[in-house]
């Protein structure tokens, strides 16, 4: 199964949300932050394919799922 990937920063509330979301449902995930790693919205852009003005921004393995509330839809998705 692939793992999620969640790009954020230790500021953003949403992001703590979307970390917490994939703990307690036991997924594996990478979170990166933005900051420590140097990584500007505009690189993050990039890797996304159109532009980020917020975070999280999050991949299940390569595939894009979006901010939190994508998370959270994502995950219904897949439990159904």
């Amino acid at each position: 199964m692939s793992r999620y990937t969640v790009f954020g920063h230790e500021a953003c509330g949403f992001c703590r949300r979307a970390k917490q979301l994939l703990t307690e449902k036991d997924l594996a995930f990478r979170y990166v932050d933005i900051h420590e790693e140097g990584i500007s919205k505009a690189d993050l852009s990039k890797t996304v394919g159109h532009e980020v003005t917020t975070v999280p921004q999050i991949f299940h393995g390569q595939s894009y799922v979006g901010g939190y509330e994508a998370l959270e839809k994502h995950l219904r998705v897949q439990a159904a």
